[in-house]
């Protein structure tokens, strides 16, 4: 199982990817909205803001289903999405990711994965 500091290092390693897209198709694709990625096994959550500039750092939160997107992903998981070991519509479609969202958020998210 991986550990809190692995799984940091991955939420930093996602936002540092979403900076790489193409700032036009960033734009076109994303409106702001909260986003949190709890990870069941650690019993640890935090949260974030996407932006069309981007991902903000995630911070530790008590409360991620206060966000507007939820993500709930186990720490092993979370560290081969990050590594693009684990395709994320094949872990969202297993169960392995659960994406909880707006259809139009989905739909959104869908284009930038």
């Amino acid at each position: 199982m991986a550990n809190e500091e692995d799984c940091r290092t991955a939420l930093i390693r996602v936002a540092e990817r979403l900076g790489d897209v193409d700032p036009d198709k960033l734009a076109e694709h994303v409106v702001e909205r909260t986003i949190s990625c709890r990870i069941p096994d650690l019993g640890v959550a935090y949260l974030s803001r996407i932006h069309a500039g981007g991902l903000d750092e995630f911070e530790s939160t008590p409360d991620p289903r206060a966000a507007q997107v939820r993500l709930t992903v186990n720490s092993d998981d979370l560290v081969a999405l990050a590594n693009d070991e684990l395709n994320p519509a094949k872990a969202w479609a297993s169960g392995r990711l659960k994406i909880e969202a707006s259809i139009f958020d989905l739909l959104r998210l869908r284009k930038l994965l």
